[in-house]
């Protein structure tokens, strides 16, 4: 659940970074396993139980995540060398063959295995790659740079060639063929005529998703776009997938909707993203039990995930749907709850910010992304680093950069997307009291020709 939420990395990131600390230098065993219920605050804690691949996996893009805030190659140093351990560990339990995506039984934050490979988890295993790759390069382990791209290059095709349906990723569910052989064992056992034997023949495991369309389905592509991790993922599909989420499993009344698990979260005649759906029929019997649930944290990441890949309307319908449940008639406005009060993954809300401003800062490179997907001008928002935070606003002529407390250190300032995109070079160190105001090129005139000026604030 922590993969969703993104408010701490970004308000408070180093109580943030003792996340990572703990999972990987006191969660963790030698043989690179990591218990998903980590002691808090801290104290010994058990390895008997499997690991949860999504949740195993998202560190690695957490760690560059929080490296990438940070900019403390020290600290990276000093960690990468566990996540090297961890990430070996979920390539020879769940990719033991090394084709790019989790074939072997894999854990997961449904509570659930999945088996055989699923966009949700693949495409986080996929990010993972990336981001290992990216820091062993920035640290000088070319070995694994070349082994990890070449694995998240050979899963991303596997995804295109065996997963992609022409609207959405879908999960292969296989039993054959694998290392794991209890549930041919478990059918096996069982007597021939038996109704559940059947079933499980016919069907497989149960709690899968097979041909659904999945809200998670892209997960690991929302963090890599939020944190900058650079994916070999096809970018046409992946926002074909999400427009596929959005179309199917976004509904603007659920007063027809049958669930049987907590309908609570979304009810009657108000609106919700489900968390699956079978445009295409052959809903397995038994679908992993969440299936027609809402929750708030997966609606929050689809519509982030579709602002940043254009699809503003639909992002915003999504996030207007969560907050019209929880407006203080019903729901308690503070408490977007789902497996208790609080629950964290609805922390998954700060992306939003991200994604409607462009705004990600890498304390590494020493630079400033926005792009504000809004068209209206000025636009204004506020913005966390590690050393600083303030505002930056947008006009038609300049973008101005606001301290309101620390010193944010500039080498580059990248502004807009696609073939819209400035990049401009300038060395600065913004504090309290300036403002750091840079004149935007006009369309025939060069970035490289732009001048940075910086200014007092009145007052």
């Amino acid at each position: 659940m922590y993969n969703y939420a993104q408010a701490l990395a970004h308000l408070f990131p180093r109580l943030e970074r003792t996340l990572r600390e703990q999972e990987l230098e006191r969660s963790m065993d030698e043989r690179g396993h990591v218990t998903f219920r980590a002691a808090l605050p801290d104290g010994p804690v058990g390895h008997e139980y499997h690991a949860a691949s999504d949740g195993q996996l998202g560190g690695m893009m957490k760690l560059y995540r929080d490296w990438q805030i940070s900019g403390d190659d020290a600290w990276l140093r000093r960690l990468y060398p566990l996540a090297r351990r961890s990430l070996e560990y979920c390539i020879r339990t769940w990719d033991p063959d090394e084709r790019g995506a989790l074939f072997e039984p894999h854990h997961n934050t449904y509570d659930i295995e999945f088996w055989g490979p699923d966009g949700m988890c693949s495409t986080i295993y996929i990010g993972a790659l990336s981001a290992m790759a990216s820091m062993a390069r920035a640290i000088g382990h070319t070995d694994d740079v070349a082994r990890y791209e070449k694995l998240a290059r050979a899963g991303a095709e596997f995804m295109d060639r065996e997963l992609w349906n022409g609207e959405y990723f879908v999960q292969k569910v296989m039993t054959g063929g694998l290392r794991d052989g209890s549930f041919s064992d478990k059918v096996a056992a069982m007597p021939r005529e038996s109704e559940v034997a059947h079933l499980l023949r016919r069907e497989g495991p149960k709690y899968q998703y097979a041909t659904g369309c999945l809200s998670d389905g892209v997960i690991g592509a929302w963090m890599a776009d939020l944190y900058g991790v650079p994916t070999p993922l096809t970018a046409a599909n992946v926002k074909k997938n999400l427009a596929a989420i959005y179309r199917n499993n976004f509904k603007r009344d659920l007063a027809d909707h049958a669930c049987t698990q907590r309908p609570g979260y979304a009810i009657g005649h108000e609106p919700g993203l489900l968390l699956c759906t079978w445009p295409n029929g052959k809903k397995p019997t038994l679908p992993f039990p969440y299936s027609d649930e809402v929750w708030t944290g997966i609606e929050y990441q689809v519509a982030s995930h579709c602002i940043l890949h254009g699809l503003v309307d639909e992002g915003l319908t999504m996030v207007g749907a969560a907050r019209s449940r929880y407006d203080g008639r019903v729901r308690n406005p503070f408490d977007e709850y789902e497996c208790g009060s609080f629950y964290v993954r609805a922390l998954a809300s700060y992306a939003l910010l991200g994604a409607l401003s462009g705004f990600r800062y890498s304390a590494v490179e020493r630079c400033l992304w926005f792009a504000p997907r809004q068209t209206a001008r000025p636009f204004r928002c506020f913005f966390s680093a590690e050393r600083a935070w303030g505002a930056i606003t947008l006009d038609a002529k300049r973008l101005t950069v606001t301290i309101e407390e620390g010193e944010l250190a500039l080498e580059k300032l990248v502004i807009g997307t696609g073939h819209q995109q400035v990049t401009i070079e300038q060395s600065a160190v913004v504090r309290p009291g300036a403002s750091l105001a840079i004149s935007l090129p006009r369309a025939n005139l060069p970035a490289s020709k732009t001048k940075p000026t910086a200014r007092r604030k009145r007052g």
